[in-house]
């Protein structure tokens, strides 16, 4: 091995010690703003002010938003609460207004509004939060 072929070898190894911490820290549940990947413990309430800029999709029929684990959706009758993680494999389930249901992208499960699945892979129903709307605010009681 000459001088040039060692001096890159160094330089490259070095950079991979300088850049994976800050890749494998980019992937933190902490550096997550809504803390989507860790639900709140049972008991407690999540309030969501609907005048925000950063709800402003839950104002619309349809529109949707995943917070500390809970999927929010405005169906056009009714705000629900679901978990946002599919009981098959952990995956992010979506609200779709025009079939009216919530799916999984991953493996196609759909649930109900109120949580029940009706197409599998998965077979346990997304918990189900009640939902309260007060002027502007949204609470749900986990």
């Amino acid at each position: 091995m000459n001088r040039r072929e060692s001096l890159r070898k160094a330089l490259q190894g070095g950079a991979v010690l300088f850049l994976a911490p800050a890749v494998l820290q980019s992937c933190s549940k902490d550096d997550d703003p809504n803390n989507n990947g860790t639900p709140p413990p049972a008991g407690s309430k999540i309030t969501i002010d609907l005048s925000l800029p950063e709800n402003a999709s839950l104002n619309t029929a349809g529109g949707s938003k995943v917070v500390q684990s809970v999927l929010v959706a405005n169906t056009g009758s009714a705000f629900i609460a679901l978990s946002s993680v599919c009981t098959h494999q952990g995956c992010t389930v979506a609200y779709v207004h025009g079939a009216s249901n919530v799916q999984c992208p991953c493996h196609g499960s759909v649930f109900t509004t109120s949580g029940s699945v009706t197409t599998g892979p998965a077979t346990s129903a997304l918990t189900s939060y009640p939902v309260a709307k007060s002027g502007n605010i949204l609470t749900i009681s986990l």
